[in-house]
């Protein structure tokens, strides 16, 4: 049977995850290419006739059909027959929760189904590199791949606290997410000055620590974490500013020689977001840097030898790209070292220095 990977959505993340399955389709062992646009917008033209150009086969639902073929494009598919002939859905909607209830709980074809960050309590969360030994074949069919931050916050957690037994020798982490306002895709939502975020969690503080709890709980660990969050009037890079205190005294050199260790971290001297943007503009995937984290090696210190604390960007979606692609091989094969040989041909914007 063909290996079809379903893309609902073209957005930030929707549309290089599309462009990623249809470049090494071949070497991922991947048949064929399918992804859902609902609106058809004159804007969206370009953009959605390059993908399908590179092999992408575009859906819609059977009422907008017409007016796409209107716009020069064919329809491969209605919405109906492609959710039905995937093999794994890839949800990159606001709307993962809500579709999951009206149509994927009812389909029988697709081995599983991911969501991205926004939707939480789509199915086990997941973070590349941090929690693979949790997933279990032919029970989670339901995979949540968890925010950016998120992303970052589990990976400084495990590279710098994990040590290798079962134990983590952190007493607490705690975050300032600063987000940017929106991507440079976007033209709405954007904020004229800083704008601080609400601690609606009487635990965690913001959703970004409940969602990596969340992903610690799938390894049987129970971690005290708490953020905060802001979002800056800047369309670069989200950042975020960690303090993590430790139950042992640990010297700033292991603390950088673990984050170097880690070959989903990246490292840098650079200080500015601008600069980090840039080099992901000019060398990475889509703009894409498909690292975990960026660290500013700069700005380590470590107080009294039991606290930590660091500044570190988050690439521009890239972890949640990385995520998504593997997550969904290990549906379609789950054998992480398959999944590793398959992940080889976008490894090269997984970076170790910027």
């Amino acid at each position: 049977m063909k290996r079809v990977v379903h893309v609902v959505g073209t957005g930030t993340i929707g549309e290089p995850l599309i462009g990623l399955f249809t470049d090494f389709s071949d070497r991922m062992g991947i048949d064929e290419v399918t992804f859902h646009k609902r609106t058809p917008l004159e804007s969206d033209r370009s953009r959605i006739g390059h993908l399908m150009a590179r092999g992408a086969k575009l859906v819609t639902d059977q009422d907008r059909v017409n007016s796409f073929e209107n716009m020069g494009h064919t329809v491969s598919y209605t919405s109906e027959e492609a959710l039905e002939r995937a093999t794994v859905v890839v949800d990159c909607t606001p709307a993962g929760n809500q579709n999951k209830e009206d149509f994927y709980t009812k389909l029988d074809g697709p081995k599983g189904f991911l969501a991205q960050g926004s939707e939480f309590g789509f199915g086990k969360p997941y973070a590349r590199g941090i929690n693979e030994e949790s997933l279990v074949a032919g029970e989670d069919k339901f995979v949540q791949i968890v925010s950016c931050n998120t992303h970052n916050i589990t990976t400084l957690v495990k590279t710098i606290c994990d040590e290798g037994d079962g134990t983590y020798c952190m007493e607490r982490g705690n975050f300032v997410c600063m987000r940017r306002a929106n991507d440079v895709t976007q033209v709405d939502k954007f904020v004229p000055a800083p704008s601080v975020g609400k601690h609606d969690d009487a635990r965690f503080g913001t959703h970004h620590a409940r969602d990596a709890f969340g992903v610690f709980k799938t390894l049987d660990q129970e971690l005290d974490l708490f953020s905060s969050a802001v979002k800056l009037n800047t369309q670069y890079m989200h950042s975020i500013w960690f303090q993590l205190r430790l139950n042992r005294d640990m010297e700033l050199d292991e603390v950088t020689k673990r984050l170097k260790a880690n070959h989903r971290v990246a490292t840098t001297a650079k200080r500015e977001a601008n600069l980090i943007f840039s080099f992901g503009r000019d060398h990475g995937y889509y703009g894409r840097i498909l690292s975990q984290a960026v660290v500013v090696l700069p700005t380590l210190l470590v107080r009294d030898k039991r606290e930590v604390y660091g500044f570190c960007f988050t690439p521009q979606d890239g972890n949640s790209l990385l995520s998504s692609v593997a997550a969904a091989l290990w549906l379609m094969e789950p054998d992480w070292e398959s999944v590793a040989d398959r992940l080889q041909p976008i490894r090269r914007w997984v970076y170790r220095e910027i």
